[in-house]
């Protein structure tokens, strides 16, 4: 019972992740700054992998690796983000961080797909077959243009604007 109820609320923070992340990528690739999509993105993403090595097993598996390299980009991310403030290297090595984090959280997410839904399972049992290596080729290919447009075309300014816009609609409400 508790394993059911563990695995819903890993599944619910990684669609979580999932979906804010695709918010970010959005404001990455338009230059703009969701700050509130970002913090949810960053926590749930966290909350994926920490929540990952809560499940039983008897070996260091795949999904471990993925859940440490995740962690370790988060790092970066959080670093660049929050205490460099997106200075110099640090823009670029924010987007590519965060664009390899929902990479990882995308790449899980098809494998699931392909262990948990029915149709799925019986054309890529082992994972090992064409429709599964063309759909996790096409997601690579997706994020890595994605990450090269958004290295491209989000300005470091754009958090620092939109940090500045959120401080003056705070004072004007404090001040109402």
């Amino acid at each position: 019972m508790f394993l059911s109820i563990y695995t819903f609320a890993h599944v619910v923070i990684s669609l979580a992740g999932i979906g804010s992340g695709l918010v970010v990528m959005f404001g990455l690739l338009t230059g703009r700054s969701f700050n509130g999509w970002t913090s949810l993105f960053l926590a749930t993403t966290i909350l994926t992998s920490v929540t990952g090595f809560g499940f039983p097993f008897g070996r260091f598996l795949p999904s471990h690796a993925v859940g440490i390299l995740s962690l370790v980009l988060l790092i970066f991310s959080l670093l660049a983000l929050y205490r460099f403030q997106l200075q110099g290297a640090w823009r670029w090595i924010y987007v590519i961080t965060a664009v390899l984090a929902l990479y990882f959280n995308v790449f899980v997410a098809v494998i699931q797909a392909f262990e948990k839904v029915g149709a799925l399972k019986a054309i890529a049992p082992t994972q090992s077959e064409p429709p599964f290596v063309f759909t996790q080729a096409i997601v690579l290919g997706l994020f890595t243009l994605m990450a090269i447009l958004a290295v491209i075309g989000f300005p470091a300014d754009a958090v620092r604007a939109a940090e500045a816009r959120r401080q003056v609609s705070h004072a004007n409400a404090v001040g109402r």
